[in-house]
């Protein structure tokens, strides 16, 4: 992954022309190099045909929508960073949006500097990690002295192995996703549960709580709580 000063290169698929403008120009500003798409098609060309180091889908397109483009983009590529930037504010959406394989979510009408931001967490995650958190969800990682093999639903270390539940992985899946980030509550409730709801809240507190004890035995290994916004699993050099 190159780092900002190397032009990390962003394909931008947005309909939109004003808004195109403003982001395009904005991102230029700031150092990266931009590829901007009118409509779904387009985009697919230019990422084919191209290298990314990041990609920025509008969701309502003419042509082919951004769930359909992100889902063929997966099909050849499974590591490039996806945001999807959408006027929608659905839970419908935003699950399939981290179901097609996304790595964030904006919502319309943002700042330019929120993106920006968005844009430099998931770079920073992907150099920390060397590889993309889409890449994360699918092999085993090493997490301080623990292996985590989501695939199988096992965590190891030395030589114990412990069977995760279901939930259990996919929590552990989006907090290794995460690395050092914070994942909001509400995300990890409508992945894994697929409702977000006062109960369910307490039913994933249950499992944080199962978690850190499986973690316990690598004391550089912790799930921090963020009061009342999220999880972030922590782990230290």
């Amino acid at each position: 992954m190159q780092e900002i000063d190397n032009k990390v290169k962003i394909l931008f698929v947005e309909d939109d022309p004003n808004l195109s403008m403003i982001v395009q120009d904005y991102l230029e500003m700031i150092g990266y190099a931009v590829d901007h798409a009118a409509d779904g098609n387009k985009g697919l060309e230019l990422f084919i045909s191209n290298s990314y180091q990041l990609v920025i889908l509008d969701i309502m397109m003419p042509k082919k929508d951004g769930f359909t483009v992100a889902k063929e983009i997966r099909e050849s590529d499974s590591l490039v960073p996806i945001i999807f930037l959408t006027a929608k504010n659905l839970k419908e959406d935003r699950i399939k949006g981290f179901q097609v394989g996304c790595d964030d979510y904006i919502t319309k009408p943002f700042s330019t500097e929120e993106l920006s931001l968005r844009i430099k967490a998931i770079l920073k995650r992907c150099v920390i990690m060397g590889q993309s958190p889409v890449e994360v969800l699918n092999n085993p990682i090493s997490i301080g002295k623990f292996v985590f093999d989501s695939f199988n639903m096992t965590l190891t270390i030395d030589n114990s192995e412990r069977i995760l539940t279901r939930k259990e992985s996919g929590l552990l899946k989006l907090l290794c996703a995460n690395i050092n980030n914070l994942l909001p509550r509400e995300v990890a409730m409508e992945i894994v549960w697929g409702e977000n709801d006062y109960f369910i809240g307490r039913s994933m507190d249950v499992f944080i709580a199962k978690l850190r004890k499986y973690l316990k035995p690598d004391p550089n290994v912790k799930i921090s709580n963020v009061h009342g916004i999220g999880f972030k699993l922590e782990v230290l050099d």
